[in-house]
C-alpha cells in the first residue's frame, strides 16, 4: 500500500505582489428587479446597456432649488427587468467556471438592500434556475468523463489536497459502503427534489470546450453561513444531546430532536497565506444532482425570517464554495501521477449577501434587531474595505485594510489581495420607497468599480507529452480492432480468445498409445506437433512485426502530433497574445470611454455648480453694495450727531459751570453765617464767665448785633472768618437725603474684621439684612447693598466709608451689584491741633486761653462727609 501524499494550491506563497503585476477592476453588474405590482412608482430608468438613471420620488426635493435630481451610473453591464437567467449567467458566472477549470479562483456575491431579489439571483426557482445550479450543471457537464474515482482526493483538513492511490481508494470505498453513509449518485430516472424540479432545461445546458483531457477532476462543496458574525457549517451532522435545547431557524427550542445548531466555527489561515473555515465539511460529489442535494440540505438549516418588507428574507450571509481538485496522469495514460506537487486546487466562491435594511421600516424587534444591526454592520465594514482599498490604489497610500472587522471581509480578504477574479451583482429594487438605500447602493457600486485586483497568472501545472490519454484510449481501440478483424473478441483477456488460436492450429491426429515403442504412430504425433510449432512460430513472429510496425505507426504518429501540437502550441500562444492585445485595447477603449463619460458628467455638474455660484456671486456684489452705501450714509449721520454732541456738550459744560459758580457762592455764605454764629456764641460765653466773677449779680444787657462798619474792622482782624452780610438771608443748599434712610430693604455687609469704634453716632440702617459674606439668597430679598469699609486715615484716625449700590437681576438667573455712592464716617479728637484755626487774629490768644478753659460737652465728634461715585 502506498503512503497517501498532499497536494497544495499552486499559488504564490507570499502576500506581496510584484509593482508590475497587472490588475482588472472589479466587474460590477447591475440587474433591475421587476415592480411587483403596476401602481408602484419607479425611480430607476435603465438608459443603456451600462447606465442607469436614478431619480428623486415625488414629493422628496434633493436640492434648493426645488428641482428633482437626477443621477446617473455606469457598470460594466446593465440587465433589465426582462433579462432572463441564461443571459444573465452567460455573462457574469460562465467565464468564472471557465477560469475555474483552468486553475483559477473566482469569487461572485450578490449586494443589494433587502427584497431586491439576491437569493433568486444566486439560486434561483424551479424552471428558472439561477447562477448556483447553472454553475455547477456547467461544471459537471465539462469535466464528466474526466472524473477520478470516489476518495482517490481526500482533504486534509488544512484547506490542502491528499491523494491516494488506487488500493487507498478502493478500501476507502468499500469502507465507507459498509456504513452505508455515502450518498449515492441519483440517476436520471430517480425522481428529483421538488425544489430543483425543472431547474435547468435541456436546450439550456452549456459546456465549456477547452478541458485538459490528460487530467483526473474532483468537484467538492461546503455550505456556510455567517450568521450575527459568526460561522456555522451547514453540510455539519451535528449529534443528539438530549440535555441541551434544540433549536430550528433561530426560534423556540424543541424536543423533538429534528434539528441541533452547529458549534460555530473560526477561520485560519494555511501555509500558502489563504484563508479558511478549519472544521468544515467538505463533500464530493460526482453529478449536478447530487450536488443539488447537497445544496439544498444546507438551505433547510439555513436562517430566515419574514419581516414587513420581505416574507422571506435572508438573516446570514451564505458561501456555497465549489472546490475543484485535478491531477495530470502519468504517462501510459491510465493512472493518476502519484506526485503531490502536481495536484491543483481551485475554487469557486458563491456568496448570497443579507440585504441591507432600515429597522424604522422593518420594524424589527428583539433578535430580528439584532440580526439587522449585524448585518449592517458586516456590510458596512465591506464598504470601509472597498474604500480604503480604492485610496491606497489611487493616493499611493499604505494604510491597513480592516478585514478583520467581519468575517465576510477575513474570509475573502485573500480574492481582494489578487488571489482570482471579482464579481458583484447589484440588485435593486426600483420601487419609489427604496430610493434612500438604492442611492446609497449605487454609490457604493460606483465606488467599488474603483478598486482593481492582481490579474492571476497562468501556471503549467506538469511537463508531460499532451495527449496521452487520448494514444491510450486509441492503442486501445486499435487493439480491439484488430482482434475483431481475425474474428476474435474484443477482449484480449476473454478466454474465447485462446480457443480460437487453438482451434487454429493442425488437429492432432486420432491415435492410441498403446506400446511406447511404436513406430508408426509415434512419427506421426512428431510430424504434427512439429507442424504445430513450426506454425507456431510463425504466428509468433508475424505478431511481432505486426508489433513493431504498429510501434512504428504509433512512434511516426507520436512525432507527427508533437509537431503539430507544437506548431499548434505556436500559434495558440500567438493568438493569446493578440488575444491580451485586443482586450487590452478593448479595456483601455472602455476605460477611457467610461473615464470621459466621467469628465463629462462633472463638466455638466462644474458648468451649473460655476452658474450658481456666478448667481451668487451677483447677489453677494448687490447685497455689498447696498451695505457700502447704507454704511455710507451711517457714517454720514454719525458726523452729524458727533458735532450735534459737541455742541450740546458744549452748552453743557457752560450750564454747569455756572451752576458750580452759583453752588460755590452760596456756600461760602452759608460758612460765613455759620461762622459768625459761633463767634456770637463764643462772645456771649465769655461775658458770661466774665461777669460770673467780676458781679454775678449784674445784669447782663442784651448783646446787640455789631453794624456792618464794625464787621468790617473785624473782617480785617480775623482773615479766616469773614463776617456775612446782614442783608443777605443765609442760604440753606437742599441736600439730597440718603438712600439709605428710605423704606427699601438693604443688605448690610460688616466684615467680621472691622472694629468696633464705641461712637454715640452710628449708622442705623432699618428694614436690613446684615451679613458678614454677602450671598445669593440675602442679595436675592432686597434691592440696595452697602459695604462697610475701615481704613487708616491720613492724621491717623479710622475712617469709615459705607459703600452703596443697587442690587439687579442678571440674565443668567444671579444677582448683581452696581456702585452708586460711598459715604465717609471720620473720628476726629477736639484738643488736636485744628488744621482750620485762624491765624493773624487779634482774637488769637484769648480764643485759645478760652478753648483751654472750656469743658468738654463730648468726648468725640462724628463728621459725615458725603461724596458721590464718578
Amino acid at each position: 500500500m502506498q503512503k497517501t501524499s498532499k497536494g497544495r494550491t499552486p499559488r504564490r506563497p507570499g502576500q506581496k505582489k510584484p509593482s508590475n503585476t497587472e490588475r482588472d477592476p472589479v466587474g460590477v453588474y447591475c440587474r433591475i428587479r421587476p415592480l411587483i405590482s403596476e401602481d408602484e412608482e419607479c425611480c430607476i430608468e435603465m438608459i443603456s446597456s451600462t447606465t442607469i438613471q436614478l431619480h428623486a420620488p415625488d414629493g422628496l426635493k434633493a436640492n434648493r432649488n426645488g428641482e428633482y435630481k437626477e443621477t446617473q451610473y455606469s457598470f460594466k453591464k446593465v440587465f433589465g427587468v426582462n433579462t432572463t437567467q441564461m443571459e444573465l449567467f452567460q455573462d457574469v458566472a460562465k467565464p468564472l467556471v471557465n477560469d475555474l477549470i483552468h486553475c483559477k479562483n473566482g469569487l461572485l456575491f450578490t449586494y443589494g438592500v433587502t427584497g431586491s431579489g439576491k437569493t433568486f439571483t444566486m439560486t434561483g426557482s424551479p424552471g428558472e434556475g439561477g447562477l448556483l445550479p447553472r454553475s455547477l450543471d456547467m461544471l459537471f457537464n465539462s469535466i464528466g468523463p474526466f472524473q477520478a474515482k470516489r476518495y482517490v482526493f481526500k482533504p486534509d483538513d488544512k484547506n490542502g489536497m491528499e491523494i491516494q492511490s488506487q488500493v487507498d481508494a478502493l478500501l476507502e470505498r468499500q469502507k465507507r459502503d459498509s456504513q452505508q453513509s455515502v450518498p449515492k449518485t441519483p440517476s436520471s430516472r430517480q425522481k428529483a427534489d421538488p425544489e430543483f424540479a425543472d431547474m435547468i432545461s435541456p436546450d439550456e445546458a452549456c459546456k465549456s470546450e477547452s478541458v485538459d483531457e490528460d487530467c483526473c477532476f474532483s468537484v467538492f462543496v461546503s455550505y456556510i453561513e455567517i450568521y450575527n458574525n459568526y460561522i456555522y457549517d451547514l453540510l455539519e451532522d451535528a449529534p443528539f444531546d438530549p440535555i441541551r435545547p434544540k433549536w430550528l431557524d433561530g426560534g423556540t427550542p424543541i424536543r423533538n430532536k429534528e434539528f441541533t445548531p452547529p458549534q460555530s466555527k473560526v477561520l485560519r489561515e494555511d501555509q500558502n497565506h489563504n484563508m479558511y473555515v478549519a472544521g468544515c465539511t467538505e463533500v464530493e460529489v460526482k453529478s449536478t444532482e447530487e450536488a443539488f442535494e447537497i445544496f439544498w440540505k444546507g438551505q433547510k438549516k439555513r436562517r430566515i425570517a419574514n419581516t414587513q418588507l420581505n416574507r422571506e428574507s435572508s438573516r446570514s450571509h451564505s458561501v456555497f464554495t465549489v472546490k475543484l481538485v485535478q491531477a495530470p496522469l502519468d504517462a501510459d495514460g491510465d493512472h493518476i501521477l502519484q506526485d503531490k506537487n502536481q495536484v491543483n486546487v481551485s475554487q469557486l466562491c458563491l456568496v448570497d449577501l443579507a440585504g441591507s435594511e432600515r429597522t424604522s421600516r422593518t420594524r424589527a424587534e428583539g433578535s430580528r434587531l439584532r440580526e439587522a444591526g449585524n448585518i449592517n454592520q458586516s456590510l458596512m465594514t465591506l464598504r470601509t474595505c472597498m474604500e480604503v482599498l480604492r485610496e491606497n490604489q489611487m493616493c499611493g497610500t499604505n494604510k491597513m485594510v480592516p478585514y478583520r472587522d467581519s468575517k465576510v471581509t477575513h474570509l475573502f480578504k485573500n480574492y481582494f489581495d489578487g488571489e482570482g477574479k471579482v464579481r458583484m451583482i447589484v440588485c435593486v429594487n426600483p420601487n419609489a420607497d427604496d430610493y434612500e438605500e438604492s442611492a446609497l447602493v449605487m454609490r457604493f457600486a460606483e465606488m467599488t468599480q474603483e478598486v482593481e485586483v492582481a490579474r492571476p497568472v497562468d501556471r503549467a501545472i506538469y511537463s508531460l507529452p499532451a495527449g496521452r490519454r487520448h494514444k491510450n484510449q486509441a492503442f486501445k481501440d486499435e487493439l480491439s480492432r484488430r482482434l475483431a478483424e481475425r474474428g476474435g473478441p474484443v477482449n484480449p483477456d476473454d478466454p474465447g480468445l485462446l480457443n480460437q488460436l487453438i482451434e487454429s492450429l493442425p488437429a492432432l491426429p486420432p491415435c492410441e498409445l498403446v506400446d511406447p515403442t511404436d513406430d508408426q504412430m509415434l512419427p506421426r504425433l512428431i510430424e504434427v506437433l512439429e507442424r504445430r510449432q513450426h506454425i507456431r512460430q510463425m504466428m509468433k513472429e508475424q505478431f511481432n512485426q505486426t508489433a513493431n510496425t504498429l510501434q512504428s505507426m504509433l512512434q511516426q504518429f507520436n512525432s507527427q502530433l508533437g509537431a503539430k501540437e507544437t506548431f499548434l502550441h505556436d500559434q495558440q500562444s500567438k493568438l493569446n497574445e493578440k488575444d491580451k492585445v485586443i482586450l487590452n485595447q478593448r479595456t483601455e477603449i472602455e476605460r477611457l470611454e467610461k473615464k470621459s463619460k466621467t469628465l463629462e458628467y462633472k463638466i455638466d455638474i462644474l458648468q451649473k455648480t460655476t452658474g450658481m455660484y456666478e448667481q451668487d456671486k451677483r447677489s453677494l456684489q448687490q447685497e455689498l453694495e447696498s451695505r457700502e452705501q447704507r454704511l455710507q450714509r451711517e457714517l454720514a449721520e454719525r458726523r452729524r450727531m458727533e458735532q450735534r454732541m459737541q455742541g450740546v456738550v458744549t452748552d453743557t459744560k457752560l450750564k454747569w459751570e455756572k451752576e458750580c459758580e452759583r453752588r460755590v457762592n452760596a456756600k461760602q455764605l452759608e460758612l460765613q453765617n455759620k461762622l459768625w454764629v459761633k463767634d456770637e456764641k463764643l462772645k456771649q460765653l465769655k461775658a458770661i464767665v466774665t461777669e460770673s466773677s467780676s458781679a454775678p449779680a449784674e445784669r447782663q444787657e442784651k448783646p446787640e448785633r455789631p453794624s456792618r462798619e464794625r464787621d468790617r474792622n473785624h473782617a480785617q482782624k480775623r482773615s479766616a472768618s469773614p463776617s456775612p452780610l446782614p442783608t443777605v438771608p443765609p442760604v440753606h443748599p437742599m441736600h439730597r437725603r440718603s438712600h439709605s434712610a428710605g423704606g427699601e430693604k438693604w443688605v448690610d455687609h460688616k466684615p467680621s474684621s472691622n472694629l468696633d469704634l464705641d461712637t454715640v453716632m452710628q449708622p442705623i440702617i432699618p428694614n436690613s439684612i446684615k451679613v458678614s459674606t454677602p450671598n445669593e439668597k440675602a442679595l436675592s430679598k432686597c434691592h440696595k447693598y452697602v459695604l462697610r469699609h475701615q481704613e487708616l486715615a491720613s492724621d491717623g484716625e479710622i475712617e469709615t466709608k459705607l459703600i452703596k449700590g443697587n442690587v439687579f437681576k442678571t440674565r443668567g438667573g444671579g444677582q448683581a451689584v452696581q456702585f452708586t455712592d460711598i459715604e465717609t464716617l471720620k473720628q476726629e479728637c477736639p484738643t488736636a491741633p485744628s488744621r482750620k484755626r485762624r491765624s493773624g487774629s487779634a482774637e488769637g490768644p484769648a480764643q485759645i486761653e478760652d478753648l483751654e478753659n472750656k469743658p468738654p460737652a463730648i468726648s468725640t465728634s462724628l463728621a459725615y462727609q458725603k461724596r458721590r461715585k464718578p
